[in-house]
């Protein structure tokens, strides 16, 4: 029953993705070789007090919610790539989506913050 129920729950997100115009998304492989690069902006769009307890290194955080106010503050001739806890998380989709309306280069994490801690990979936290 468990794995029908996840079955179900997968077919939602990506059900809701398709609607999204399917965001293309990075795998976290790929964003390990693509952070050495300036040009990317790594944006925690999860909320603060989560950003606080452990993030991906050099990420911002900019909770999806306070993204708006913040779009003068970020410059549009870098690649954002948005994550919060995962592929069934919503909050990188939404922020993607609010980044490439107004016309920044977005994708999103396939991954989370959960994900990159699980294999290792280094890890900072705010005091």
């Amino acid at each position: 029953m468990g794995l029908e129920r996840i079955a179900e729950i997968q077919k939602l997100i990506l059900d809701f993705r398709e609607k999204r115009n399917t965001f293309e998304a990075v795998k976290i492989d790929e964003l390990i070789n693509r952070l050495k690069s300036k040009n990317i902006i790594l944006l925690d769009v999860r909320p603060a007090g989560e950003y606080k307890n452990g993030h991906i290194p050099n990420a911002i955080n900019i909770p999806v919610e306070e993204l708006t106010e913040r779009f003068k503050t970020l410059p549009k001739n870098k690649e954002y790539i948005a994550y919060c806890r995962g592929p069934f998380c919503v909050f990188a989709d939404e922020a993607v989506s609010m980044l490439t309306k107004k016309g920044y280069n977005a994708r999103r994490l396939f991954e989370g913050f959960p994900d990159w801690k699980l294999k290792g990979l280094p890890v900072e936290t705010v005091s």
